[in-house]
């Protein structure tokens, strides 16, 4: 079984950069001779794009091919790969211009992290400070001893493990993180909120299966479309549930449902965010956007002769879904290797 994923993928990465057919026999030899399956740098740069371009629930898979991968695999040590990370964080961010970026581990090492930046949450007697999101990751972090400030934008350490050696706790540099207050266009008060978010997404605690074989650290990034702030993780009741309360700074009435408030508490929230961005010359992408790249994407695929594949719940936006194109219309969800997909958190197994 090993064997025919290995050359499905040797046979695709062929075909695709245009080589000599005899390059999969080459490589199965020399692998055959090594006793252990040891890829090319350039075919994991080009299997984590192709897993870009296979991944269903990304909106923005148009630019699957301007993915940078950094080939972390010979890095053993925590502190080496500590250093990779920041490296990481730092060439993403670029000032703002934001770089889509992916570091490929060694399938022994494993970081905790769910995104290299992400803020922590805090169970009180009074309530949860922060994220709500990161309670769990929060408590792991505080047993390995690591001090937050209970503050509701306190940034997480990086955790990281190399085989079964004990997870190591790092600190981010605030130097190194790039975060955004928000403001509004036309209300005033609405900077009062002391509302930020960090500046890019940089998912880490997903897996990619390269023809059978799995690299479980391979933290990547795009940049973010403005709902995924606005609409989820500042809106969501179970996240930082902020819906409530810019209604009631707009005056709106809250009492029934009939008066659309969260509908029109939304609206101003996502505008603060992509005003936000945009002031502060930081990339993001607002919805509307987002939908005809991933049109043009979808032709592009159909121009090269392969079908697109895509989660419908994942790609109509959660912000006016009825006037994307998508909402009109089923996708294939059909899975294609390689791609991104999840697994269980360290601490849990």
């Amino acid at each position: 079984m090993l064997l025919e994923q290995l050359q499905n993928f040797l046979e695709q990465y062929t075909a695709e950069n245009k080589l000599t057919p005899s390059y999969v026999e080459q490589r199965l030899q020399q692998i055959h001779a090594a006793g252990t399956v040891e890829y090319t740098s350039e075919e994991i740069d080009y299997a984590m794009k192709l897993a870009w371009r296979n991944s269903n629930k990304c909106i923005g898979r148009l630019f699957w091919k301007s993915l940078h991968t950094f080939d972390r695999r010979d890095l053993r040590t925590p502190q080496a790969i500590y250093e990779a990370l920041i490296e990481h964080i730092d060439y993403a961010t670029n000032g703002g211009k934001i770089r889509s970026t992916i570091s490929v581990f060694d399938p022994s090492v494993r970081i905790w992290n769910h995104q290299l930046v992400r803020y922590a949450g805090y169970e009180t007697a009074s309530g949860i400070i922060g994220d709500p999101a990161s309670v769990e990751f929060t408590k792991k972090c505080l047993e390995l001893g690591w001090r937050g400030e209970q503050g509701r934008f306190d940034v997480l350490p990086l955790v990281i493990q190399v085989a079964d050696d004990a997870p190591v706790v790092f600190d981010i540099p605030a130097a190194h993180i790039l975060e955004v207050p928000l403001r509004h266009p036309t209300l005033e008060w609405f900077s009062e909120l002391g509302l930020k978010w960090y500046a890019v997404p940089m998912i880490s605690d997903m897996k990619v299966d390269v023809g059978g074989i799995e690299f479980i650290s391979v933290p990547f990034n795009g940049w973010y479309m403005g709902t995924e702030i606005g609409a989820r993780n500042l809106a969501d009741e179970n996240r930082y549930n902020m819906l409530p309360t810019i209604a009631e700074k707009m005056g709106l009435d809250t009492s029934k449902n009939a008066s659309l408030w969260k509908d029109y508490a939304l609206v101003e929230l996502n505008r603060a965010v992509l005003y936000s961005y945009k002031e502060d010359g930081v990339s993001i992408v607002d919805h509307h956007t987002a939908v005809e790249q991933f049109l043009l994407f979808e032709k592009q695929e159909q121009q090269a002769g392969r079908d697109v594949t895509g989660n419908w719940v994942w790609l109509v936006p959660p912000l006016s879904p009825a006037t994307a194109d998508i909402y009109h219309r089923t996708l294939d969800n059909t899975k294609k290797k390689p791609f991104y997909c999840y697994q269980k958190p360290p601490f849990h197994l």
